[in-house]
């Protein structure tokens, strides 16, 4: 095939040049094209205009350097990682994104002149008291991955003592400010200029706190000839005016431009995508799966990337509304989405028949199929191999659909999973001799190092839609069909898919390329120093969680454990009847049931947070309840009796006689209780809530190390638990000396 597509265009070669040959004003050579990589959001430098058409200082200005020493370039908006990781990859070959030179880039990249000079400044929201770094103590700072100004930021977060949140666009990081779930954020100064002259709600707080300089990149070593032509017309643009008419049009003045003098023409301002009137300034929560690469999972930044992440953001920008992400896991998303407590759901989400009675989807924006994968070392080729034998399915899948559709003409058994990663697990170690999974996923998941191999062919090919609840958020789906549409229209899509496929094939190159699976170090120790932050914020969740439910749990037990030894029939039925429910009810069942159950009564949204607080306080309640009770009723009866016959009144002989004997018999229990709080908290991962077991499972979905993964969790909770054990032993034998 190779063979005949260069004899091809070896043919349509010679046919070109016999054809300028011939035309007198023609040049003998056909102009070099050069692909270059750019940012998609970073105005006045390079963003999409009202016509979705590529525009900005970067992109004039190469395309007018191009035009000066007669070559072609296509523009290539990936986003600033995917571009420099491609440069470096040798997949484009130049690119030009607001990229400050540094020493570091310079290691592996060579850069042209300076174009343009900046420096760093701090933003914060319209009506902030935010006036200098020293306010930011405690507080939140957005940045944006990867620039000049995160990389300030971070020198400078542990003398201020400020925390950060990063972002892949500009427009998220503004937002995130102007909602106030941040309190700054730091930009380059002209992009943040433009961000304010066009809408966005926040203030400049400082002057410029760096300088540098801004420089069109190729690879060490490579396209040499393609950085010469780019200084000599860059030069040519700068002598001629040309350039300065370039930047003054997006940022009404010059002074950023090295050495410029020249003369300028009138200003005309840039131009944004129009935003939709129905949706625009409204954020929408949108639920998405955990475990579902390459549509969904967390980068090494633990950043949430992916088709539908990307696709649903690019949405957002185009039509002028905000998302805020949830990752719930594809069964919480669904039943969340249902019960009203988001607004739409992503997940790879196939469109059926059966889902159609609940859900409005969105057009189709992937299509896929189900394909069945072996162990690596398998002699398993065809579904009638499966006779006797079981085989593993994701819980809620296309994949799962159809191996219960087909189970019983071929005889196997299924067991099913919550996540894509204990599915395939289950295969490797050989419980299962198979597992269905969509193609896409199946495919990155190999790639990703998983010791499987496909056997058949896609079947069953479905589409993916955007889903919202039945007759709900009309104007949300209208949104996204109208940007999915404009997407398609201008090639972002098809970016965005190939970012994560490749351009002319379903395979999960290009997303392991940009996850560095390759260079990533999978020991134990390379796990924890990549992964430390996410597990350090996991950990602090669910000490909170434990914390927080512990002290209520704890208040709700001994006021029903009291009830259950008081006078009367009432109160200790209704003591009795409490933990009877409580205590019987699963623990998942009960998270599930206040999450979405509740809302889907009542129509009132109860976040994460607090339905996890609620769950753990009346099930460990229970409990508490419980040992309470018993703990009152193992004192000897004839106390009660004897502080009665003294003339003590029935509290006081509480208060004062049986409590102090109760406690001591209590106090054991209660750490014992606190012990299975923590460890309870892992539970809630079901309902989204990102403690260590929900952290665990979000590391595991980019790199697919589950063991190791689990090892560290397990090691985390193991080192705490004995510790809260040895604390519990003390205090025992403080109490029995």
């Amino acid at each position: 095939m190779k063979k005949w597509l260069l004899m091809t265009l070896g043919f349509v070669a010679c046919f070109i040049g016999l054809a300028t040959t011939f035309s007198p004003n023609q040049n003998v050579q056909a102009a070099k094209t050069y692909t270059i990589g750019t940012d998609v959001t970073y105005p006045p430098f390079e963003f999409a205009n009202k016509e979705n058409k590529y525009v900005g200082i970067d992109v004039d200005l190469m395309k007018a350097v191009a035009k000066e020493e007669g070559f072609k370039v296509n523009i290539k908006t990936m986003g600033f990682n995917a571009a420099v990781q491609a440069m470096e990859a040798g997949q484009i070959d130049g690119v030009i994104a607001g990229m400050m030179i540094t020493p570091a880039r310079q290691q592996k990249f060579d850069f042209s002149a300076p174009y343009y000079n900046s420096g760093v400044v701090m933003a914060v929201g319209k009506n902030s008291t935010i006036k200098n770094f020293s306010q930011l103590k405690g507080k939140r700072v957005a940045l944006k991955t990867g620039t000049a100004a995160a990389t300030f930021a971070n020198s400078i977060k542990d003398k201020y003592g400020f925390k950060t949140v990063t972002f892949d666009d500009s427009n998220n990081m503004y937002e995130d400010v102007a909602t106030g779930n941040s309190v700054a954020c730091f930009d380059d100064q002209p992009v943040l200029q433009y961000a304010i002259q066009h809408g966005e709600k926040l203030k400049l707080a400082t002057k410029p706190q760096t300088s540098g300089a801004y420089g069109f990149a190729v690879k060490k070593g490579a396209n040499q000839e393609l950085l010469a032509k780019f200084n000599a017309g860059y030069k040519k643009l700068k002598a001629n005016g040309t350039y300065q008419k370039i930047v003054k049009k997006y940022v009404g003045s010059t002074s950023g431009i090295p050495k410029a003098s020249v003369a300028v023409a009138a200003t005309t301002k840039g131009t944004q995508s129009a935003k939709n009137p129905n949706v625009a300034g409204k954020t929408f929560n949108i639920g998405t799966d955990v475990t579902f690469p390459p549509f969904e999972f967390a980068n090494n930044s633990n950043e949430y990337v992916g088709i539908d992440m990307d696709l649903m953001r690019a949405i957002a920008k185009n039509q002028g509304f905000k998302v805020q992400i949830k990752p719930l896991g594809f069964n919480a998303a669904v039943q969340a989405l249902e019960s009203g407590q988001i607004d739409g759901t992503i997940a790879g989400m196939s469109i059926t028949d059966e889902r159609k009675q609940k859900f409005d989807f969105s057009d189709p924006y992937f299509q896929s199929g189900v394909v069945m994968a072996v162990a690596k070392e398998s002699s398993v080729k065809s579904l009638s191999q499966l006779k006797g034998k079981k085989v593993a399915v994701k819980t809620g899948t296309a994949g799962a659909d159809y191996a219960n559709s087909i189970k019983d003409k071929y005889g196997f058994k299924t067991v099913t999973f919550d996540d894509s990663n204990n599915m395939y697990q289950d295969v490797v170690t050989g419980n299962s001799v198979a597992c269905f999974e969509d193609s896409p996923v199946m495919q990155y998941g190999i790639k990703q190092g998983t010791k499987l191999k496909i056997v058949t062919d896609p079947a069953e090919k479905g589409d993916y839609g955007f889903a919202v609840k039945k007759g709900v958020n009309q104007d949300l789906l209208a949104a996204f069909n109208a940007g999915l549409k404009n997407l398609k229209a201008n090639g972002e899509y098809n970016k965005i898919t190939s970012k994560y496929l490749g351009s002319k094939q379903n395979n999960a190159e290009s997303a392991a390329k940009s996850n560095n699976a390759d260079t990533e170090d999978r020991s134990f120790f390379g796990l924890i120093k990549q992964n430390k932050g996410a597990l350090w914020s996991g950990f602090k969740e669910t000490m909170w969680l434990t914390i927080v439910s512990i002290f209520f749990a704890t208040v709700f037990g001994v006021i029903v454990g009291l009830l259950g030894v008081a006078p009367g029939k009432f109160g200790k039925g209704l003591s009795s009847t409490l933990i009877y429910i409580f205590r019987g009810m699963p623990l998942l069942v009960l998270a599930l049931f206040i999450y979405t159950g509740i809302p889907s009564l009542t129509g009132s949204k109860i976040p994460a947070f607090i339905a996890g607080v609620v769950t753990l306080t009346l099930n460990e309640g229970a409990y508490t309840a419980a040992f309470v009770k018993g703990g009152i009723e193992a004192v000897d009866t004839g106390q009660m009796e004897a502080a009665r016959s003294l003339g003590l009144p029935y509290g006081k002989s509480m208060r004062k006689v049986i409590l102090p004997q109760g406690i001591k018999i209590m106090v054991p229990s209660f750490i014992n209780q606190f012990i299975i709080t923590l460890k309870d908290t892992s539970i809630l991962s079901i309902i989204g809530l990102l403690e260590l077991t929900q952290t665990g499972k979000i590391i595991i979905a980019r790199n697919l190390e589950g063991f190791k993964v689990w090892t560290i969790i397990a090691l985390i909770y193991l080192i705490v638990i004995t510790l809260l054990t040895w604390l519990s032993n003390w205090v025992q034998r403080r109490m029995n000396a």
